[in-house]
C-alpha cells in the first residue's frame, strides 16, 4: 500500500518546488540581437552613446534661424538636408535649410518651421506661424546620456526591450541559457494526435501544451513520445530523457492506482508525492535524479488536461521564472462578471476571460461551461487568466472581487 499523502496547501507546495530548482540563470550566452526575442537578460544594458546621437529635426520642413521669422516672411531656400545625410550647410541670415524628419540640424539653425506651416516654395519659402524657440527639434542625448542604463538584468526581451537595446547600440547581448526541459505523457492510452483510435485510447494533448508553453516562458522544451506503463521501459525512457535536462516534467501517472507507472517507480528514490489544496490539480508529485553526478529535478503533474495546465501556471512556470532570474509574474484583480457554482472546502483556480467592463473595471467569468472540470481539454482556450476562488467560497457571486493572474 503506498504511504498516505501529505497534504499542502499551494504555496507549501510551490515552495518545495522551488527548492528543488537552482536559482538562476544557469549560464550566461552571447547572442545577436536578432536572435534574441523572448530571452532574458544576464547583465543590464547601458546606452553605447547619446540617443538621439546629434541633434535633428523632428519634421518634415524648413530649419531656421528663429529671429529672421515672422509671419509672412520670406526666406531663400539655400541647401536641402535629408535624413542620413551628413551635411552641414551653412545658414547666413535670411535662408532656410529644407530638412527632412531625422535630419541632422544644421549648426546655425535653432528652430525648425514644419512644411504645413509654409507655402513649400522652392527657392523662396513663406512662413506662415513662427515657430517657439527650438520647437521641433530633437537634442542629442534627449532620450538617453551615454553610460545610461536602459535595461536591468532579468528583463524579458519583448519588441519594445528590443527596440530599447537596438536604440541604445547593440549588435550583440548577453542573455540567461534557456533551461533545458524535458517533457513528456505517461499512459498505454496515449496516442499522437492524427491516428485512427481504437476502443480506450486517447489523443495525447498535455505534453505538447508544456512543450509550447515552456518554450513560450523561456526554456529549450524537448517533448518524448508518450512514455510506456511497463515500469522497466519507463524508467529507461525516464533515464534518457533526464541524461541532458536540468528539469523533466512529466504528466499523468501520480495518484494512487495500480498502473501509475509515475509514483511507483519514482517512489523507489528520492521522491514526495502530495496533496494539494486546489481544484483542479490535488495529486501532485517530485523527485529528484541522480544523472552523472549531477541532480536533476522531476515534477509529476495530474494527467487530466486542465489539471496538467492549471499546476503548469502554479508550479512549472514559477520554476523556470527561478531558473531564468526573473521576477514571479504578480497577480491582480477583477471582478466576477457572473455567478458561478465553487465546491466548498477546495480552493478552485478557474480559466477565466477577461473583458473590460462599461465602467472600465476588468470583468471575470468562466472560459468554459463546466468551469474548472479536470478533464476539459479546451478548458483553457478562451483563458485569458487564472482566478483563485477561496477554499470557503461554494458560490462565487456576481460583483465578487478576485484574484486573477495572466496566462500570456
Amino acid at each position: 500500500m503506498p504511504e498516505p499523502r501529505v497534504t499542502l496547501s499551494v504555496e507549501q507546495y510551490l515552495a518545495e518546488v522551488c527548492s528543488l530548482v537552482p536559482a538562476g540563470p544557469l549560464g550566461v550566452e552571447t547572442v545577436a540581437l536578432a536572435d534574441a526575442a523572448g530571452r532574458v537578460l544576464a547583465d543590464g544594458i547601458a546606452s553605447r552613446g547619446p540617443v538621439p546621437a546629434f541633434d535633428n529635426s523632428a519634421m518634415d520642413g524648413y530649419a531656421v534661424r528663429r529671429a529672421d521669422l515672422a509671419e509672412g516672411t520670406r526666406l531663400r531656400v539655400v541647401a536641402d538636408v535629408p535624413a542620413g545625410s551628413d551635411a552641414d550647410p551653412d545658414l547666413p541670415p535670411g535662408a532656410a535649410i529644407r530638412i527632412m524628419t531625422g535630419a541632422p540640424l544644421p549648426s546655425a539653425a535653432d528652430a525648425v518651421v514644419p512644411i504645413e506651416a509654409t507655402d513649400e516654395g522652392r527657392p523662396v519659402v513663406t512662413i506662415n506661424a513662427v515657430p517657439a524657440p527650438g520647437a521641433h527639434i530633437r537634442r542629442a542625448g534627449e532620450d538617453r546620456a551615454a553610460g545610461d542604463v536602459v535595461l536591468g538584468p532579468g528583463t524579458r526581451l519583448g519588441p519594445a526591450a528590443l527596440t530599447s537595446v537596438a536604440g541604445a547600440g547593440h549588435g550583440e547581448i548577453a542573455v540567461a541559457r534557456r533551461p533545458r526541459v524535458a517533457i513528456a505523457a505517461t499512459g498505454d492510452e496515449l496516442v499522437a494526435p492524427g491516428s485512427d483510435l481504437r476502443r480506450g485510447q486517447i489523443y495525447e494533448s498535455n505534453a505538447l501544451y508544456l512543450a509550447a508553453a515552456a518554450a513560450r516562458d523561456g526554456a529549450d522544451a524537448r517533448r518524448a513520445a508518450a512514455l510506456p506503463d511497463d515500469p522497466d521501459a519507463f524508467r529507461a525512457a525516464l533515464a534518457g530523457l533526464a541524461a541532458d535536462a536540468d528539469l523533466v516534467v512529466l504528466t499523468g501517472g501520480v495518484s494512487v492506482g495500480d498502473y501509475d507507472v509515475v509514483r511507483i517507480v519514482l517512489a523507489e528514490g528520492e521522491s514526495a508525492f502530495r496533496h494539494v489544496q486546489m481544484q483542479p490539480g490535488k495529486p501532485q508529485g517530485w523527485a529528484v535524479l541522480a544523472v552523472g553526478g549531477r541532480r536533476v529535478p522531476v515534477l509529476c503533474l495530474p494527467g487530466n488536461p486542465l489539471s496538467t495546465m492549471v499546476s503548469y501556471e502554479l508550479f512549472v512556470r514559477p520554476a523556470l521564472e527561478r531558473m531564468l532570474a526573473l521576477a514571479p509574474r504578480p497577480w491582480s484583480t477583477a471582478i466576477a462578471g457572473e455567478g458561478w457554482p465553487s465546491p466548498r472546502g477546495r480552493r478552485q483556480f478557474i480559466p477565466v476571460a477577461l473583458r473590460t467592463g462599461p465602467d472600465g473595471r476588468l470583468l471575470a467569468r468562466p472560459a468554459h461551461r463546466r468551469g474548472s472540470a479536470s478533464h476539459m481539454v479546451t478548458g483553457f482556450a478562451a483563458a485569458d487568466a487564472l482566478a483563485d476562488v477561496p477554499a470557503e467560497t461554494d458560490r462565487v457571486e456576481p460583483g465578487v472581487i478576485l484574484p486573477v493572474r495572466s496566462l500570456a
